[in-house]
């Protein structure tokens, strides 16, 4: 790696400029701020805003972001869809095929699979991951083990969240108690997945109760796979909401996927998502998976997109991220660990758009809240100079094409992801 120049000419969202800092324009109708930033070692020293007299004699400025989060992957079966595929799109399908693999499943593989991904996503851009690990079963262990040693391995450049994920009622069950003990001790996050199917309302809130109560009582954070359907609207979250209200639980709770909710008529919708903030729980949405697994009509195209309703939880005030979720196995055949790209593809998938604060949040500054990150992600003096440079003008130049990068992290110019090749551009643009 090289070392970073320790002056650049940048275009950066406001919304990701410390609001504290004085002397900084407002920004341009696209948000963006014209900026001088000096950095060493790693470290920004100096920030400054460039007029645009300033602006034009320092030549075309690339548009820049901070190092984004990944709220919610799964490591333990990335890179799998070539040898279980799962054709059909479907969730039927996607759970066969995720059996089939699980159940071959060794810690060599997970590691391998991991050991990429984590090399892909650090060159990509992403600071930290959330990952679902499939538990309870004989692949528990080896996926444990193997993203156990990669949290070690990948410390101080990519930071590694993991959760347990089992069906709900496991951890009602003796064997369930000890995994939740097992996961605490070393670090975990408790998990599951709420319907559909549903059992009978009393049997789900006896099993959500049982997690909440255990969570609680070990001192760890809860992150549920709830409503991931195109029908029964928001049961789940529904459900979710009650039972932490009453037990006004006082563990982190996410709620990941929630696609169902927006089917809720907005009345409901309002109450349910003034609720949700009120308990403090957040939620992930996770469009790309969502989108290709919901709304299926066979031979037909699909006319219902379900996917969490970003827009009305935000406005209710609840704190809302946005993942890839599954990359390249039997639940989503693409992705490849790419934040720029999900960001690329959210004004179309989620008419997000970027320019506006709520645009660019669910990708940076509320993942990093959710995972409570020691760093929110907003650049400031004295602050890391971690920064993705993109060959892109502004948001517009971003959405057209997927542009090149320079990855900057702790003083040092990160190699590109393989089969990307330098742009020209980028050193000339990047060091002005």
């Amino acid at each position: 790696m090289r070392a970073a120049p320790e002056r650049l000419c940048l275009r950066l969202p406001r919304a990701l400029l410390d609001p504290r800092l004085s002397g900084l324009p407002v920004g341009a109708a696209d948000g963006l701020v014209a900026i001088e930033l000096e950095q060493r070692q790693g470290r920004i020293t100096a920030l400054r805003p460039l007029d645009q007299a300033a602006a034009a004699a320092a030549g075309p400025l690339p548009l820049a972001l901070t190092p984004l989060v990944e709220p919610h992957a799964h490591l333990d079966k990335c890179f799998t869809a070539g040898a279980f595929p799962n054709p059909e799109g479907t969730i039927a399908g996607a759970m066969a095929s995720n059996r089939r693999e699980s159940e071959q499943r060794s810690a060599e593989q997970v590691l391998e699979r991991g050991e990429r991904a984590l090399e892909r996503a650090w060159r990509h851009g992403l600071r930290a991951i959330r990952s679902h690990i499939d538990s309870g079963g004989p692949a528990t262990r080896p996926s444990w083990e193997a993203l156990l040693e990669l949290r070690r391995r990948w410390a101080g450049r990519v930071e590694l969240q993991l959760v347990a994920l089992v069906p709900l009622a496991h951890w009602s069950s003796a064997e369930g108690e000890e995994l939740a003990r097992w996961v605490a001790d070393r670090g975990g996050l408790l998990g599951g997945v709420l319907g559909p199917p549903y059992g009978r309302l009393r049997s789900d809130r006896d099993a959500l109760g049982a997690l909440l109560g255990l969570a609680e009582r070990l001192g760890t954070g809860v992150d549920l796979h709830v409503d991931e359907a195109d029908d029964q609207p928001g049961r789940g979250v529904t459900l979710v909401a009650a039972v932490a209200a009453e037990r006004r639980c006082g563990v982190p709770i996410t709620c990941s996927h929630a696609a169902s909710v927006a089917l809720l008529g907005r009345r409901r919708l309002e109450r349910l998502a003034e609720q949700l903030a009120a308990a403090g729980i957040a939620v992930v949405a996770l469009p790309l998976t969502n989108l290709w697994l919901l709304g299926r009509r066979p031979e037909r195209t699909p006319l219902l997109r379900v996917q969490a309703p970003i827009r009305s939880l935000q406005r209710a005030g609840v704190l809302v991220a946005m993942g890839g979720d599954n990359v390249q196995d039997p639940w989503y055949p693409g992705g490849d660990f790419d934040p720029i790209e999900l960001l690329r593809l959210a004004p179309l998938t989620s008419h997000l758009w970027p320019a506006q604060r709520q645009g660019l949040a669910p990708f940076s500054t509320a993942p990093a809240r959710l995972l409570d990150l020691e760093w929110d992600g907003l650049v400031r003096e004295g602050g890391p100079a971690d920064l993705v440079l993109l060959a892109a003008g502004d948001w517009t130049d971003l959405l057209a094409r997927s542009p090149q990068r320079l990855v900057l992290r702790d003083g040092h110019c990160l190699p590109p992801p393989p089969l990307q090749q330098p742009s020209p551009l980028l050193p000339t643009v990047s060091m002005a």
